[in-house]
């Protein structure tokens, strides 16, 4: 007599004689994996995009490292990754954070995209979320971020377990690359539509310069007479193909350039001319011959507004020792007559310009084309008082009046004394490479509306420059193109720093809107001569460092920089008067490397 089998056993029987039952769940179970690649941030930042952020050692969950990243302005400090899945899945998103108000999500989920936050987490704490894709879903982008204004967040160990999709395939390489139109500055591409490609990332010595979305590009900022190799890459979701096939172009040689008469390593010097302070009054005329360019500091507003510049010298009450105005202008041609050029600077620290109206600017051009003819001086423009208005937010046409009547000045100067005139500007990291991070206020708004406020006036007068000096000194960190944040005080930030000049950035991180790079010839290195001088002051090993990282590609330190430019026009320092205070070490630096 067969004996009763319990209910439970009756029902796993019948289930296990259902054709297909056993293989389908086995089969759901092994396709589950973990999707992420580098989740534990052990291969650095490899699969991650990220707009601020670097991998540290401690702390971390697991493993030997974990990301770590910094909201700042109106940048959240997101590192996203897109995965392939399968439509109609399920899937379950994990990580573990510390910081405050961190965030992990999916977008792109075809249903309802999804988010886990945790307002405070002082020790790791895991976040878990989980989501459906919908039917035609094949990709989804996994993120985390922090808050704005709420400090350093870390994240490590993150994995998204469901079942894997198809990856997708980079596109094919290019073909068809041709160099059409040349300029002096320019060279303009056309190559064959790939399929597949969303867009194409363009190439100028081996160094992404560009990226478009159609078949053509013109690249900018290049040199005169200059030969430049250039390759495209096609691109979708699923990254870069490889690069074309290289073609050659060289550029024409135009009419601008460098202005006659510098030598071609030069040592460029602020003079304290209408003020004494610690360092003491120079004559101009016991200026040493090593100095290749002077700048009297400086020409000064009679209001922020007005555009009327003045040039007081330095008073016998305050500068016992200051030459006549006959000795000041006889030691100006006899500077001149020795092949240097002597410079009025405009600006300073307490001279602030902003020239608001056209009034305002005929009056700057009127007021310092008086300076210049009375004393035979050329121009260096030294004012940290740009700011761009909230709706202004492309360099290369800006729509500030204080921006573009300011531009206009200048070029009417250099119109006005011709080819042989020299201008130059010496503004702050604030107003130059901070902009590959911020510009203006921000698509959003909320961001200092002077981040990256001279980029439209140096790209403007990118032809007519003479010198760009950028005052790498009394500055805070500045994010470099290997979007980390370097610090004055070592070879390092003067590398990265210029790097980014003579490499060209996306400006505000925008791949479509890239601030081309400078001519060598254009670029000189501001530092400070003594500690006295400014914050900043590097050593006279670090000034020899910084030269041959950029112009031989050796003892680069841990900056990578995008090139060699043995024609770096030089350095800059403020100032003459502080060099001589210190025993001219910073002269003696400039002679002992370029002789």
């Amino acid at each position: 007599m067969e004996r009763t089998r319990p209910l439970a056993a009756l029902l796993t029987a019948a289930v296990l004689t259902l054709p297909g039952i056993t293989a389908l769940s086995s089969a759901a179970r092994a396709a589950d994996a973990n999707l992420v690649t580098n989740g534990g941030f052990e291969s650095g930042l490899t699969g991650w995009t990220c707009t601020a952020g670097r991998t540290v050692g401690s702390p971390v969950h697991s493993g030997a490292s974990a990301l770590e990243a910094t909201p700042a302005g109106s940048d959240n400090a997101q590192c996203a990754q897109t995965v392939s899945v399968q439509p109609g899945a399920q899937y379950t998103l994990s990580g573990h954070v510390r910081g405050s108000y961190v965030y992990l999500g999916a977008s792109g989920t075809g249903t309802t995209d999804v988010s886990a936050w945790t307002q405070s987490a002082p020790d790791w704490q895991q976040l878990t979320t989980t989501f459906r894709t919908g039917p035609n879903t094949t990709r989804v982008t996994l993120y985390t971020h922090g808050w704005y204004g709420t400090g350093t967040y870390y994240a490590d160990d993150i994995t998204l377990t469901g079942p894997g999709g198809t990856p997708a395939q980079p596109p094919a390489a290019p073909t068809g690359l041709t160099a059409g139109t040349t300029t002096s500055t320019s060279v303009a591409l056309s190559w064959q539509p790939v399929p597949g490609a969303t867009g194409y990332a363009v190439y100028r010595d081996g160094t992404k310069v560009l990226t478009v979305t159609g078949t053509t590009a013109t690249v900018t900022g290049l040199a005169p007479s200059t030969a430049y190799s250039f390759q495209v890459a096609a691109v979708n979701d699923a990254g870069e193909s490889a690069k074309s096939a290289a073609v050659t172009a060289t550029t024409s040689a135009g009419t601008g350039g460098p202005a006659p008469g510098l030598p071609a390593h030069a040592l460029v010097g602020y003079l304290h001319a209408s003020f004494a302070n610690g360092a003491g009054y120079t004559r101009l005329a016991d200026v040493p011959d090593s100095w290749d360019v002077i700048d009297l500091a400086f020409g000064e507003p009679t209001s922020t507004t007005s555009g009327d510049i003045r040039f007081t010298r330095c008073p016998v009450t305050e500068c016992p020792n200051a030459e006549s105005d006959a000795d000041f202008k006889a030691a100006i041609k006899a500077k001149q007559a020795a092949g240097k050029k002597v410079l009025i600077s405009i600006g300073g620290q307490n001279g602030q310009v902003q020239l608001t109206t056209t009034a305002a600017r005929d009056t700057f051009v009127t007021s310092v084309s008086k300076i210049i003819d009375t004393y035979g001086l050329d121009v260096d423009f030294e004012g940290h008082s740009l700011s761009l208005n909230a709706n202004d937010t492309d360099f290369k046409n800006p729509t500030t009046p204080v921006i573009v009547n300011l531009i206009s000045a200048l070029k009417t100067l250099k119109a006005k004394y011709g080819t042989k005139f020299v201008l130059t500007m010496a503004p702050e990291t604030f107003f130059v490479q901070n902009g590959y991070q911020y510009y203006g206020t921000g698509k959003w708004g909320g961001q200092d509306p002077r981040c990256g406020a001279y980029l439209p006036v140096i790209h403007a007068l990118r032809d007519d420059l003479t010198l760009l000096h950028v005052q790498d000194y009394n500055s805070g960190p500045i994010m470099g193109l290997d979007n980390q944040y370097h610090s004055m005080g070592g070879a390092d930030f003067h590398i990265a720093m210029t790097d980014m000049l003579l490499t060209g950035f996306p400006v505000a991180g925008d791949t479509n809107n890239v601030f081309p790079p400078l001519r060598p010839d254009q670029v000189a290195i501001g530092m400070p001569a003594t500690t006295n001088a400014g914050n900043g002051y590097v050593s006279p090993a670090e000034v020899t460092r910084t030269l041959d990282c950029l112009t031989k590609r050796t003892d680069c330190g841990s900056y990578s920089p995008h090139g060699t430019w043995p024609a770096l026009r030089g350095l800059m320092t403020w100032s003459v008067n502080w060099d001589r205070f210190g025993g001219w070490e910073f002269q003696r630096t400039f002679d002992g490397y370029f002789g």
